[in-house]
């Protein structure tokens, strides 16, 4: 296929550097049609590269357009892409955030024919009257699957309908639950679904490809035995949640983490004050301690006595804190953190995450994903003593700056340090090159997450995908799950796919909200 089969708008856009790719060609002939489209894409597959050319489309028929990213550094991003490729003179394209004063931006929103932005700027320059939607041919909403809720991408998507302006969703995933992916059909007027994987014809020859390998570790005798002094504790005070009829669940094993915290939104809601205050009593040990407990089992006894440290150093402790402060069991698995650490022990996977890259991977891009902050201080603490240039990668809680954040990518992107080790911050909206291997600290249970994370390696050469996975712990699951919601989540756009094309897709706001 070539470039010029989307017509003259390709004259608008520099294909020079870039070759042309049938499923984007594809996709960008589906987008042409004028419906309302969600395209799944994974993640490094060009999917701004589809957004440019309907862009271009809109433009060339004498419509203005705006690209929406959920931060900063991606609309960003957004601008820089549509500055290379676009043919419009340089002051018809605007970058929007928030960070230039609201009267200056009207008068550049009014005289700009494409705008790369962020969300909530478009949203409240819509509701000020700053902005109007007004000769406006199309919107594009990347990661869109956030525009769910009262997301600001909600309101503009409300927006954009009423006024007939065509939307564009790019996502990696929409999700894999089906009221989710309804709202999220349902909000952007979604009429038209264009779907790839790796496998599927168009895509398949410009696929580097990647290999997922688990490797499973096993828990140290020390951190048994801090298991064995917590697992008591939480269950009693789990069993009493039961007895009173509060929680399905009496052993920990079979309580997922969101009956949990649904379980503490019901007890918020008890009426009887005194019955209301036992409950969260005891709710409180479970929900802290079980904590305390996976990232014992999971994460490492750093982080697990950082966590035990920050319960001390709250300023305000309600009665289940201090009690839980106080108890023996768990000054017991303090204690016994303490004396572990004392005499080299970690968990096994900061020590196998060492051995992989130092093994595998030495002098080579990879990308370390890791839950808790805590960890990714005492894992790259561990990293620096063993020889290997590592940076922690976090977000604002701690101080961290956009500038800051992108001068660490900027360095990473230089390689002047090899192992960017990262919080969820790193999973989109960020300008990160791709790298030779990712590596998941510990399994997530979201499809989403697990698809951009992946993202990260196997864009330009082939990519590795190492998933640490500790036995006989919620890693095991996690990992079950996550593959299970992939699964799931093809098979349920695919399905709804076939029902719009067909006509025998149906979905409302009442449906969706059970009543």
């Amino acid at each position: 296929m070539d470039w010029k089969e989307l017509g003259d708008c390709g004259k608008l856009v520099d294909t020079k550097l870039v070759e042309p790719r049938d499923y984007q060609i594809n996709i960008a002939k589906s987008i042409f049609s004028g419906k309302n489209s969600l395209v799944i894409l994974p993640t490094g597959l060009g999917k701004t590269l589809i957004g440019v050319f309907a862009i271009a489309n809109a433009v060339y028929s004498g419509k203005k357009a705006i690209i929406l990213a959920p931060t900063k550094p991606l609309s960003e991003q957004h601008y820089k892409s549509l500055a290379a490729f676009l043919k419009i003179e340089p002051d018809k394209l605007l970058l929007s955030t928030g960070s230039t004063g609201a009267s200056k931006r009207k008068k550049l929103e009014e005289s700009a024919k494409v705008i790369a932005a962020t969300p909530q700027t478009i949203a409240n320059d819509l509701k000020s009257g700053r902005l109007s939607l007004e000769n406006f041919g199309i919107v594009i909403f990347d990661e869109c699957h956030r525009a769910v809720g009262r997301y600001a991408y909600t309101y503009i998507a409300d927006e954009c309908k009423e006024q007939g302006i065509q939307l564009v969703g790019l996502t990696a995933s929409p999700g894999s639950k089906k009221d989710k992916v309804d709202a999220l059909i349902d909000t952007m007027g979604i009429r038209n679904i264009e779907i790839r994987v790796s496998s599927d014809p168009d895509v398949a020859s410009y696929v580097m490809g990647k290999e997922t390998i688990d490797v499973h570790v096993e828990k140290t005798p020390e951190i048994d035995e801090i298991l064995r002094l917590l697992k008591p504790v939480i269950e009693e005070h789990l069993g009493k949640l039961y007895d009173k009829g509060l929680s399905p669940f009496r052993y920990i094993e079979r309580l997922p983490k969101g009956r949990l915290i649904e379980l503490g939104s019901n007890i918020k809601k008890i009426q009887a004050t005194n019955y209301r205050f036992a409950a969260m009593f005891d709710y409180v040990y479970v929900l802290d301690l079980l904590h305390a407990y996976e990232l014992a089992s999971t994460e490492g006894l750093h982080p697990f006595l950082s966590y035990i440290k920050g319960l001390r150093e709250r300023e305000q402790k309600g009665r289940a804190v201090q009690s839980i402060l106080k108890n023996a069991a768990v000054i017991g698995a303090e204690l016994a953190a303490r004396d572990a650490l004392a005499k080299g022990i970690e968990h096994p996977k900061m020590f196998k995450t060492i051995q992989i890259i130092k093994e595998k991977y030495e002098g080579r891009s990879v990308m370390v994903f890791v839950q808790y902050r805590s960890t990714i201080k005492k894992l790259v603490e561990l990293m620096q003593l063993n020889g290997i240039k590592a940076r922690a990668f976090v977000g604002k809680k701690d101080g961290v700056t956009n500038a800051d954040q992108a001068s660490t990518i900027a360095a990473f992107r230089e390689r002047e340090f090899d192992v960017l080790v990262a919080t969820s911050i790193g999973e989109e909206g960020l300008d990160i090159p791709s790298v030779d291997a990712v590596i998941f600290y510990e399994p997530v249970a979201s499809e989403i997450r697990n698809i951009q994370r992946k993202g990260r390696t196997g864009r330009f050469r082939f990519g590795e995908v190492v998933i640490l996975i500790t036995k006989g712990t919620k890693d095991e699951a996690y990992h079950l799950i996550a593959k299970m919601k992939e699964r799931k989540m093809r098979e349920l756009v695919m399905r709804i796919k076939d029902q719009l094309e067909t006509g025998t897709y149906i979905v409302t706001r009442q449906k969706m909200l059970g009543a």
